[in-house]
């Protein structure tokens, strides 16, 4: 038997995900989101039916026939983790559609979701969005692209064929061969772009026959259900009036049944009994539709209610399965288990602990700290925890000692120790700003670390006394000098000829005290130790005196050029 694909819709925020899924649905959903921004992740059965009526001749002309029984289609928050819907191994998502504003291009979530659909190898196909908003643009609601673009002035033609090729260059920067569906010759090895507008509709019937036609062509094997055990991935877990403590969950594979037991994954396995089933209507979306529509089985792929008792544990993102016979419980549970401690876990070195509201948008950060080389200590699930705080105060680097945290709550009381102990929390309910967050904080750290373990060597310089410009011939020398190369310090000593014969005690510029002088400035400078004329005369060249360790601490911080320089005055 074969399922209807699960269909994710990514992309930035705010380029028309909900709008354009919208223009399927031809409801409203959009209207209904604080902001106009998709707060939660939220799951929509597109039957059949609704596909050929929105393709309509498109399907005759190009003579295709549909052979799966629709579109599960799920939309994702511009900041929620496309992998959320997880399955052990990758994404329990089929095809991707990402969507991006063919006038903007991409955006930092459109280059997250790109990341996201590489490390899972989700087959995708790109929505130019927003075709509306051209300039000049004439709207022919409802039609094909094609047709709509045969009825633009030839100027406007041009703006388009521009701002396309534009998104087909930042495609390949990418890594990813791409053109317009109509002049793709191999679906397999170049990804199709659709344009469309989620506003009036012009190109969404070759959007979802695209997606069709590419769901029945190259995901048979994986659109086979298996029957048996229902498996799932929880979307949210929320309160119902009259049902209690509820889940939403994504059915990838087998089928659930009122009855069943079923088994929730985490480090503390749930056990519970189904008690109801409930089904949104078809072309409704789950996360906003009140009336649900009872039922006493489920066959993937589908989005459906769940009511059983001793829900209140779980945790979004986690897997489940639903058995029929009680035998099958513990062997589910296991496997259950050891998927989930994949994500969560715990090492003995330093590193940063982070922090997510699921496992989805753990397994998220987790592989994009891996990716930057960020070592992790801890990763887990859950609000940011006095614990710890206190666990990460034991790291002994400074710039590790941080919790980043993922769309999670923070008590008032443990963000105050955190700021007594010094522990850096970073927050956000957008990934990216996470990250962008995290790397100016490194930035800034580093370039702290770096100046207090400068402040403790002697950088390598070399002056030249200058002619006419003695202030004070004996101890302390003042005269005038041009920093020939490197950076002077007071403190730093002096040598002449590999002889020691001073330490700079103070520089001035103008009269007024600095801290350093650097290549091609001309200071005066105040040497403790020689006297003109007999250690020092005007002209001379100076170094400083370097040693060894400096060398290396210089190595250390990658200042290889100054490491080089410093090697050659300690020759």
């Amino acid at each position: 038997m074969i399922r209807q694909p699960i269909v994710c819709i990514l992309g930035h925020v705010d380029h028309g995900k909900t709008t354009l899924l919208d223009k399927i649905r031809e409801t409203l959903v959009v209207d209904k989101e604080a902001g106009g921004i998709t707060q939660a992740i939220g799951a929509t059965q597109v039957p059949i039916e609704t596909v050929k009526k929105v393709v309509g001749s498109l399907l005759e002309k190009l003579k295709i026939e549909i052979t799966i029984p629709g579109l599960l289609i799920i939309d994702t928050p511009g900041h929620e983790a496309f992998c959320s819907l997880r399955k052990r191994g990758g994404s329990c998502a089929d095809i991707a559609v990402l969507v991006i504003d063919i006038n903007e291009g991409f955006k930092p979530q459109t280059d997250e979701s790109l990341n996201f659909l590489k490390q899972f190898k989700t087959p995708f196909l790109v929505a130019e969005n927003k075709i509306d908003r051209i300039e000049g643009w004439s709207k022919h609601p409802g039609e094909t692209f094609s047709e709509s673009y045969n009825k633009q002035p030839e100027w406007v033609r041009q703006r388009y064929d521009e701002l396309h090729y534009k998104l087909v260059g930042q495609l390949s920067e990418r890594g990813f061969e791409a053109e317009r569906y109509d002049k793709v010759e191999d679906f397999k090895k170049t990804v199709a772009m659709v344009p469309c507008s989620g506003i009036t509709g012009e190109g969404v019937p070759e959007l979802l026959m695209i997606l069709t036609g590419l769901s029945q062509q190259f995901l048979k094997k994986e659109l086979e259900v298996t029957g048996g055990t229902g498996r799932g991935s929880i979307l949210e877990v929320k309160e119902v009036k009259g049902l209690g403590m509820t889940i939403d969950v994504i059915l990838f594979d087998g089928e659930i049944k009122k009855g069943d037991w079923l088994v929730i994954g985490g480090k503390e396995p749930i056990v519970t009994k189904i008690k109801a089933l409930l089904r949104p209507p078809a072309l409704r979306e789950m996360r906003v539709e009140r009336q649900f529509e009872p039922t006493d089985r489920v066959s993937a792929a589908a989005g459906v209610k769940i009511s059983a008792p001793d829900l209140d544990r779980a945790v979004a993102g986690s897997p489940v399965a639903a058995v029929s016979d009680e035998k099958d419980i513990e062997k589910i549970k296991q496997e259950l288990m050891e998927s989930v401690e994949e994500i969560e876990f715990e090492t003995q070195g330093d590193g940063v602990i982070i922090k997510a509201d699921n496992l989805g948008s753990l397994e998220a950060l987790i592989h994009i700290l891996k990716q930057k080389n960020i070592p992790i200590k801890r990763a887990e699930v859950g609000s940011i925890l006095r614990r710890d705080i206190i666990e990460i105060e034991t790291v002994k680097d400074p710039l590790k000692r941080t919790i980043i945290a993922f769309n999670v709550p923070l008590d008032s009381d443990v963000e105050k120790e955190a700021k007594d102990r010094n522990i850096k929390i970073i927050r956000s309910d957008i990934i990216y700003k996470l990250f962008d967050e995290y790397d100016a904080f490194l930035k800034e750290g580093y370039e702290k670390l770096k100046q207090e373990k400068l402040s403790e060597i002697t950088r390598p310089a070399k002056i030249k006394l200058l002619r006419g410009m003695v202030f004070h011939a004996t101890d302390p020398v003042v005269v005038g000098v041009e920093v020939l190369d490197g950076v002077l310090r007071a403190g730093a000593k002096l040598q002449k000829n590999g002889k020691e014969i001073g330490i700079v005690k103070a520089l001035q510029s103008e009269n007024v005290s600095i801290e350093q002088a650097k290549r091609g400035e001309r200071v005066a400078v105040s040497i403790e130790g020689p006297t003109i004329g007999r250690q020092i005369k005007e002209d001379d060249e100076l170094s400083t005196v370097i040693t060894k360790e400096d060398i290396k601490i210089l190595e250390e911080l990658g200042m290889k050029d100054e490491a080089e320089f410093a090697k050659e005055i300690l020759k």
